[in-house]
Formats: C-alpha cells, sequence, structure tokens
C-alpha cells in the first residue's frame, strides 16, 4: 500500500512540477519575445514567485512519494556529511 502512495505523490508532484513550469517558460519567453526587455526583473521576480512556489511542492512531492515507495528509513547519522 505504501508504494501505491509513494507512486500516486510521484505522479502528482510531476504533474504539478511540469505544468507549472512549462508555464513559467511559456510565459518567460513570451514576454521576452515582446522586444522590450525593461520590465524583464520584475518579469523574472513575478514568474519565480508565482511559477517557483508550485515547482518547488511539486519537486518536494516528487521526491517524498519517491522515499516512500522505497520504504528507506531516514538515516540521520550522516545528515551532516
Amino acid at each position: 500500500m505504501t508504494r501505491l502512495i509513494g507512486a500516486i505523490l510521484q505522479a502528482v508532484g510531476l504533474l504539478i512540477a511540469g505544468a507549472s513550469g512549462l508555464c513559467s517558460a511559456w510565459f518567460t519567453i513570451m514576454m521576452g519575445t515582446s522586444g522590450d526587455f525593461g520590465p524583464l526583473p520584475g518579469l523574472l521576480l513575478l514568474v519565480a514567485l508565482f511559477g517557483g512556489i508550485p515547482f518547488a511542492f511539486g519537486l518536494g512531492f516528487f521526491f517524498l512519494g519517491k522515499r516512500i515507495a522505497r520504504k528507506t528509513p531516514i538515516d540521520e547519522s550522516d545528515t551532516f556529511r
């Protein structure tokens, strides 16, 4: 059962990260090709804020699902190596 939950988390994480990453990339490319590069730093901040947060959550879900599916316990002895 834990492998199923891990696989579901991985799939959901990939869907979230993929959708937000593609949307952020498309938005950045389309705004960058307009020819006006003045608001580009503000644009990149907006993309990082609104696209980066869901992307990070998607990656988090993916790696959490990967850990759950493999059933590997967290070894705290080599945390800071």
